[in-house]
């Protein structure tokens, strides 16, 4: 016997096994949950990164708005530790991880994002050694909307999706699928010379029968914003003026009994144009320029009913080209291959054992090898009572290498001070959790210890003229997380709670202040709703309360309350047409994301949609 059960909420989709109370089969329940309730931001359109600040899982830490630039952080690390995958590659920026967020994808080709930690992380991660953000590519189906906004500010929204698919005449198991998106976003800033100008274009062609999926895509994105303090504390009026590029090829297969594999390729090119005051763009701007090839294979092979192998493997070239950095070196090559050996047994009838362990290898042409241990085991129990829970731990070790910024510019002056005594990173996360699926409720909930060392972080001197130095800091990160979600006739609701303490060493006397590395929240609550009192109405609502560790950098209170908030329209006189009104930051809240930088504005927009 099957029987399916399915929440509304989007983005993650669970499926567990539960022991029918008449027999002594193991069925199946499907449950679709999500971190958040809103989908899309306001302010701009929709991106990857979107409404992840929200998201119980990263800390996102924004200049402007998440959109503009977004230093995704997961279980306190920063923002260079956290990847972004995208099929079977890690997106990768060798200049900074300021930049690993500019997808130029849109959100509708791409599954909910999945957070890596962990072993999995360890497993699939590039260079990126607390977590990854995980997309897939969807099937294209026959869908499209036109949407046009406008709102506070000065905003104004353009866009457009369309999707067609059909099948293959000569093969109609085949189905041939293509889809393109073009969107522009426009407002003076919520906050004074915190403007943004944003237009992205994005293709792809879908070749799928039911056992592969091939996807070819080619993006394009320019965005221009600015923002006070943007990276320094000096009080200038910053701009950043980006274009990313990506072209894109991912093959997903699945064969034999249950194996998959995926294999992605991908060339990425970054432009950056970095001014320090706009009023007088003399004092200070950079041009960057970078390059990046990749191709990487993942997947998981069985070899009977017990045994496993799960295995990813990743080849980055990157070049770049600076006016800032003094380019010790120009380009690098990095390799990583990860095996997971698994063994799955049935205890009981309704308990099964899971063992993973293995290791990954990590190599640079510039930097030292490193070997990394993964090992995990989860213990799943079918309850009687329609559900499931799962005890897992798991103690994985990953490693990355610093950026060009930290490494390649001047030691001795400038803006961003570099450190070329800087090694490669490890990182050793041991965690114990326990997942409990129900058919309508959900708990998530996790403690971990963290050892990261030789983390390169960003720090600050009150008494120097740069505006950051790259220092390397040992940190151990002691953490809890729950994450919850109700599921009622109609309201879903989702609550979360996470805990962080830090213990750092700098080995050095004369750092005052962290930006990144100390930049976290001890205590972060997040209260999400998703109501429908009637076929015409719904409303989204997302609720963060943090309190952020002291920070002698920060200009404003350390507690704050932020609120996101949708009333989705849909008149039944006006076939396929809703409107929404959305409104970020309701409270005016001005809490510094990111430490000695102003935090965003109340925005309220009003945009219509015509979905076919």
């Amino acid at each position: 016997m099957v029987r399916a059960v399915q929440l509304t909420l989007p983005a993650l989709f669970v499926t567990c096994s539960v022991l029918a109370e008449d027999t002594n089969n193991i069925e199946q329940i499907t449950v679709e949950v999500s971190a958040t309730a809103n989908k899309e931001p306001v302010g701009t359109f929709d991106a990857p990164v979107s409404n992840l600040e929200y998201d119980p899982r990263v800390d996102l830490q924004s200049r402007n708005m998440a959109e503009a630039q977004a230093d995704v952080t997961i279980r306190g690390g920063i923002f260079e530790n956290t990847g972004f995958r995208v099929g079977s590659s890690t997106l990768f920026d060798p200049q900074s991880g300021h930049y690993f967020a500019e997808i130029p994808i849109a959100p509708q080709m791409l599954t909910g994002p999945s957070v890596l930690t962990g072993a999995d992380n360890a497993l699939y991660g590039m260079n990126s050694s607390v977590g990854t953000v995980s997309f897939g590519w969807r099937p294209i189906t026959n869908t499209g909307s036109v949407s046009l906004g406008t709102g506070t500010n000065g905003f104004n929204l353009q866009s457009i999706h369309a999707a067609h698919s059909q099948k293959l005449d000569s093969k109609p198991d085949w189905r041939l699928g293509f889809e393109g998106e073009y969107s522009h976003s426009k407002s003076d800033g919520s906050i004074d010379n915190g403007d943004h100008d944003f237009e992205r274009a994005s293709a792809r062609i879908q070749l799928a029968s039911s056992t592969s999926q091939t996807d070819l895509m080619f993006g394009s994105q320019e965005k221009f914003f600015g923002w006070p303090n943007l990276y320094t504390p000096f009080n200038f009026n910053e701009t950043e003026d980006l274009e990313t590029k990506l072209f894109m090829l991912n093959h997903n297969q699945v064969y034999g009994e249950s194996n998959t594999f995926e294999v992605t390729g991908y060339y990425r090119k970054h432009n950056d144009h970095y001014v320090l005051s706009r009023e007088n763009p003399a004092i200070f701007e950079a041009f960057h320029e970078t390059t990046v090839k990749s191709l990487a294979l993942s997947g998981r092979h069985r070899l009977n009913n017990d045994y496993a192998i799960n295995y990813a493997g990743q080849f980055i070239a990157d070049e770049i080209e600076s006016t800032s950095l003094e380019n010790n070196f120009t380009s690098r090559n990095y390799t990583k291959l990860s095996v997971l050996p698994e063994y799955k047994t049935a205890l009981t009838a309704n308990k099964e054992l899971t063992v993973r362990i293995g290791a990954a290898f990590d190599n640079t042409n510039h930097d030292s090898s490193a070997t990394s241990l993964i090992a995990d085991a989860s213990l799943k129990v079918a309850n009687h009572n329609g559900g499931e829970h799962t005890w897992y731990a798991s103690y994985a070790e990953a490693t990355q290498v610093p950026g060009y910024t930290a490494i390649g510019g001047s030691e001795t002056g400038g803006l961003f001070r570099s450190n070329y005594s800087l090694e490669r990173e490890t990182t050793d996360n041991l965690e114990l959790g326990l997942l409990i699926e129900q058919s309508s409720w959900r708990l998530d909930s996790a403690i971990f210890y963290r050892k990261d060392k030789n983390l390169t972080d960003w720090t600050y001197r009150f008494d120097a003229t740069s505006a950051r130095f790259a220092n390397p800091v040992d940190i151990d990160t002691l953490g809890v997380e729950f994450l919850a979600n109700k599921s009622f006739e109609s309201t879903e609701l989702i609550a979360s709670y996470t805990y962080l303490e830090k213990s750092e060493d700098y080995g050095a006397a004369d750092i005052d202040a962290s930006f990144y590395a100390l930049n976290y929240p001890d205590h972060r609550v997040t209260l999400g709703a998703v109501w429908q009192p009637m076929d015409v109405l719904e409303l989204r609502i997302d609720n963060e309360w943090r309190k952020q560790h002291s920070n002698r950098l920060r200009n404003s209170d350390d507690e704050a309350f932020f609120t996101q908030l949708t009333l989705k329209f849909t008149p039944a006189q006006l076939d396929n047409v809703f409107v929404t009104f959305a409104a970020d930051n309701i409270w005016d809240e001005s809490f510094e994301e990111v430490p000695g930088t102003p935090g965003r504005g109340e925005q309220y927009t009003l945009s219509a949609t015509y979905t076919w």
